[in-house]
C-alpha cells in the first residue's frame, strides 16, 4: 500500500499562485509516478500533471504554461506550483501514486484525501 498526504491548499484571488505538496510512504516501489488530479462540482475527476520517477511530465491542456509540477525522490515528495489561478482552477485537488508509460500517466488507485482550492473572482 502507498500512503499519500497532501498539502497546501487554500482560497486565493484570481490571477494568484499556490503550492500544493504531496508526500508518499509505504510501498513507494509500486509506483513509478505520481500526478495531480482534480474535480469540481458537478465534474469529473481530471488529470492536471503527471511527473514520472525520471523527470518526465504530462500536463492538461489547460494548465499548460501556467502549473508545474516537480518531484524530490529522496523525500518521496511530489509538488505542483500553480500560477495564474482563475475560477475554473476550483476544484479538490487529488494527489496520486501511479505508472508512466509511452508519454501516458496511468493512475493506480492510490489517492491522498484531497486539498480544496478556491480562487475567487
Amino acid at each position: 500500500q502507498v500512503q499519500l498526504v497532501e498539502s497546501g491548499g487554500g482560497l486565493v484571488q484570481a490571477g494568484g499562485s499556490l503550492r500544493l505538496s504531496c508526500a508518499a510512504s509505504g510501498s513507494t516501489s509500486s509506483i513509478n509516478a505520481m500526478g495531480w488530479y482534480r474535480q469540481a462540482p458537478g465534474k469529473q475527476r481530471e488529470l492536471v500533471a503527471g511527473i514520472s520517477s525520471g523527470g518526465s511530465t504530462k500536463y492538461a491542456d489547460s494548465v499548460k504554461g501556467r502549473f508545474t509540477i516537480s518531484r524530490d525522490n529522496a523525500k518521496n515528495t511530489v509538488y505542483l506550483q500553480m500560477n495564474s489561478l482563475n475560477p475554473e482552477d476550483t476544484a479538490v485537488y487529488y494527489c496520486n501514486g501511479g505508472g508512466y508509460f509511452g508519454g501516458t500517466y496511468l493512475p493506480y488507485n492510490y489517492w491522498g484525501q484531497g486539498t480544496q482550492v478556491t480562487v475567487s473572482s
